[in-house]
């Protein structure tokens, strides 16, 4: 994995998750039960099949509070592992590593829990042509972590922030007065981004064409409307769909022909995986 395609300072992040943890005193167990020059050898491994994100993350506690620790990555994110995959093999300084243990395992079980969540997915629309995308509907602070989460589950990233795509939503429409003048005043900002617009009824697509959208977000319309809105718009700018997408009906949403389904979901309720990270002096190959 890039750090670069992470898009936040690993270092800077590590660091204050660490300072969270740690708090003033550090690790007062480790300090009183082991020696200062005591080796650390351990096995990350998943308790249940997971599809990992973070791997590089994880790794970075590490190297943060042992400069010297040995680090074998076996498995690579994006990548699928079995439930007892050994993830990364570590061999270090005890007291670094145990401080490490639980804010490394942390971002890897939630990272990973959201690219698993992202795979299955993905999986449920394969052969549709439809693209999933994830939403800003992120834990605070986390964005960008979650969104490359999200990537490496095989979803499209949908905006990072609000400076980087135009998206006319509900509450605009209402203070414009309307759909179309809504595009207007956007397509007159001259922002130099596409102008994407929400529409919950049919009548407000010819509006919103008619005004210059470059894409129309489709919110919250059973399937049988949002077939109609496909047969309606016949391919002059894509189509999303939203609202209310859970792994029981987006096959049928993608069947009706939207380019898009966004899910907000994926990043704002999936559920951490089970790793954990086992004491094996013994392992073969070190």
């Amino acid at each position: 994995m890039s750090t670069a395609g992470l898009l936040i300072d690993l270092d800077n992040f590590v660091k204050r998750v660490l300072a969270e943890d740690l708090g003033t005193g550090g690790d007062v167990t480790s300090a009183a039960t082991i020696g200062a020059g005591e080796r650390f050898m351990a096995d990350m491994n998943c308790r249940e099949p997971i599809v990992v994100a973070g791997i590089e993350v994880a790794a970075a506690f590490f190297r943060a509070l042992d400069q010297q620790v040995r680090i074998d990555i076996v498995i690579e994110d994006g990548e699928a592992a079995a439930a007892g995959t050994v993830l990364m093999r570590l061999d270090g300084n005890s007291r670094a590593m145990l401080a490490a243990e639980r804010s490394a395992l942390n971002m890897l079980q939630h990272l990973s829990g959201i690219a698993t969540l992202t795979r299955s997915y993905v999986e449920a629309i394969a052969g549709t042509g439809a693209k999933l995308l994830d939403t800003r509907k992120t834990v605070p602070g986390l964005r960008a972590l979650d969104k490359y989460a999200a990537r490496m589950g095989g979803a499209h990233n949908h905006r990072l922030r609000l400076d980087d795509g135009v998206l006319i939503k509900d509450n605009h429409v209402a203070v414009c007065g309307d759909v179309g003048e809504a595009v207007r005043r956007a397509k007159a900002a001259n922002t130099g981004l596409q102008v994407q617009v929400e529409v919950d009824r049919i009548d407000q697509i010819e509006p919103a064409l008619g005004a210059g959208a470059d894409r129309l977000l489709l919110d919250n319309m059973p399937p049988a409307l949002l077939c109609e809105a496909v047969a309606l718009v016949a391919g002059r700018v894509p189509l999303e769909a939203s609202g209310g997408v859970d792994l029981d009906t987006i096959r049928t949403i993608a069947d009706t022909g939207v380019d898009f389904i966004s899910v907000g979901r994926i990043t704002q309720s999936a559920p951490a995986v089970d790793i954990g990270m086992d004491y094996s002096p013994n392992t073969s190959g070190r």
